[in-house]
């Protein structure tokens, strides 16, 4: 299932981004193409309203998308926790057989020269 919506995002995104750099900030675009030729199939300002619901659409189509993607990642929380149970065990081991830490409030010892 995480794949499929990774798929889809991956899409979404891809249709997003076509559809952006086909319009023109001017707000001619892929409607100036159609003002040129006597008969129009759909009119500019048709054109430039559908290109930017078609934008809006995908953007929130890919944000759903996205949360779902969250919800539905899978996380292997079992290995996780055996892992994690793992290595706190190897932390209580070393712990186990570290030095005890030396006392650095008392003298240090003296030497004794061999009575010279």
């Amino acid at each position: 299932m995480y794949i499929f919506v990774s798929i889809l995002i991956l899409v979404v995104s891809v249709l997003l981004g076509l559809i952006v750099l086909v319009q023109n900030p001017k707000g001619g675009g892929l409607a100036a193409n159609f003002t040129g030729s006597g008969s129009q199939f759909m009119g500019v300002r048709q054109t430039a309203d559908f290109l930017e619901k078609a934008s809006w659409s995908l953007a929130i189509a890919l944000l759903i998308l996205s949360l779902a993607a969250t919800m539905i990642i899978p996380r292997g929380t079992d290995a996780l926790l055996e892992q994690d149970t793992q290595i706190r065990q190897q932390i209580e081991n070393v712990n186990e057989q570290a030095v005890p830490p030396t006392d650095f409030q008392a003298p240090p010892p003296t030497q004794d020269n061999g009575g010279e």
